[in-house]
């Protein structure tokens, strides 16, 4: 791989950080076959829940010494930092969790804390990331054009602190052709669940999908959050909506998916989760309006809402409303990476991405259904 005189001295600086993150790099461009590094617009850095990384890595980032070059934003943590006690969180979790963000802070990252930051800081169309989060990767490349692999945590510190990522995958345009052509045939299929069969059936494909209706960004998100958990997909076009989608020729291997039966658990509820990938400001409205249906009852059943920070700022009202009605809407963390989630027996979702891992993350069973199923499930008896 070809470095500039500007990376071989980073590659041989006495700021052994540096020279860390430039070995990294360098030797995964030399393992994908990469010709050279080229500049990153933002990093996004994942695996922050001091549920995931531990001690070891706890200590790894307390030892960072160097400061981030491009925006680096930071994924959900395990815990809301200001409600983690309602959560059910201790004190010695709450305290290693913390000085998780101190050391991402310390080297100039966002804590943003949130699995959506294209509603923080949307990308342009071409940009080059450093992404590490699935469902944020499948985003910026499929519904905004933006072009970045799925980093892990430490390649994409590595990046955000050198600025730079390896030139390969899904960065060259010839890797972002559609591998398959899907054709949907019915018009009432949910997104998010239509995501979690083709993550199921066409696992690591680029699948150029015809929707015989159309989709929000909302929708989008949901069905590449699901695809990326479920199938590992990084990228997906939709026939007509995403910007990609007319760049290439349609792909000689087809299938066809109805998606009128879907077999979940069998099993009562006793917390609702909504917010993997977090709510956006539409989706929160969205639930208020649905939940003013059943005024003035309050919820039946436990309901956390999780979106970002900025977010639940925006929308002081509508969060309001809804937690006056008995929802509780936390930042910073979601079901998923938050070891809260565990002490439940059965949780409902809406979101194909959560079906994916509760169940192997939380040892949680799983119900799902759609924001409306979810309401009407939480202002019900049963």
């Amino acid at each position: 791989m070809h470095l500039t005189p500007e990376e071989e001295e980073l590659l041989s600086s006495d700021n052994e950080t540096v020279a860390k993150c430039m070995e990294i790099l360098v030797a995964i461009g030399e393992i994908y076959g990469a010709d050279r590094l080229i500049p990153v617009k933002s990093a996004q850095i994942s695996g922050v829940s001091y549920d995931n990384i531990g001690d070891a890595g706890l200590e790894w980032l307390e030892g960072l010494n160097a400061r981030v070059r491009v925006p680096a934003y930071v994924n959900p943590a395990g815990i809301d930092v200001k409600r983690w006690e309602e959560m059910g969180i201790d004190s010695e979790f709450y305290s290693k969790q913390m000085r998780v963000l101190k050391a991402l802070q310390r080297i100039g990252a966002e804590l943003s804390l949130t699995c959506t930051p294209y509603y923080l800081h949307t990308p342009s169309f071409g940009d080059h990331l450093a992404w590490a989060e699935s469902s944020a990767v499948c985003y910026a490349n499929s519904v905004i054009g933006a072009r970045t692999n799925r980093e892990s945590g430490i390649t994409a510190i590595a990046s955000a602190i050198i600025g730079k990522t390896p030139c390969y995958g899904l960065h060259l345009k010839e890797n972002r052709a559609p591998t398959i052509y899907v054709k949907v045939r019915n018009p009432n299929f949910n997104p998010s669940l239509l995501g979690y069969v083709l993550g199921d059936k066409i696992p690591g494909e680029v699948p150029l999908i015809n929707l015989p209706r159309t989709v929000t960004k909302d929708e989008l998100k949901q069905m590449g959050a699901a695809m990326a958990a479920k199938g590992n997909t990084a990228l997906f076009h939709v026939e007509g909506v995403t910007p990609e989608s007319g760049d290439f020729e349609r792909p000689k291997e087809k299938m066809e998916i109805d998606l009128t039966e879907f077999d979940s658990e069998k099993c009562v509820p006793d917390l609702i989760a909504l917010g993997c990938p977090h709510l956006s400001s539409e989706e929160l409205r969205e639930i208020l309006s649905i939940s003013s249906r059943f005024y003035p009852r309050k919820v039946r059943k436990e309901v956390w809402l999780f979106t970002s920070r900025k977010v639940y700022e925006e929308n002081h009202e509508v969060v309001r409303k809804l937690e006056r009605m008995g929802f509780k809407v936390f930042c910073d963390t979601c079901m998923v990476v938050s070891p809260s989630t565990s002490k439940y027996e059965c949780v409902m979702v809406n979101s194909g991405k959560a079906l994916t891992y509760l169940p192997k993350l939380r040892g949680v069973r799983v119900i799902f259904g759609s924001i409306k199923e979810c309401i009407g499930r939480a202002f019900s008896d049963d």
